[in-house]
């Protein structure tokens, strides 16, 4: 089981702020754990999950897309972060 959570616009955009999902992602990557969501969730979720520079996080830690996952992992999409 991996929970994911979607904070600020990617959340708008995908019309919630949780999802559980019980698939098998175990060495899998968060790139494919997207591609996953994209296809089943349609265009919207394509367009939310795949803009540049998404932050993607593992168990609360800043991770590359090419990271593995595992049973169990929280994984968080962000929209980038600006400050000044």
């Amino acid at each position: 089981m991996i929970t994911i959570r979607f904070f600020a616009s990617v959340r708008e955009a995908v019309g919630t702020a949780v999802l559980t999902i019980d698939e098998p992602f175990e060495g899998k990557h968060v790139a494919d754990l997207k591609s996953w969501l994209a296809s089943r969730y349609g265009d919207v979720w394509q367009e939310a999950l795949f803009q540049p520079n998404l932050v993607h996080a593992v168990n609360q830690v800043v991770v590359d897309p090419d990271t593995a996952l595992h049973d169990g992992d929280e994984v968080a999409f962000f929209p980038p972060m600006t400050g000044g």
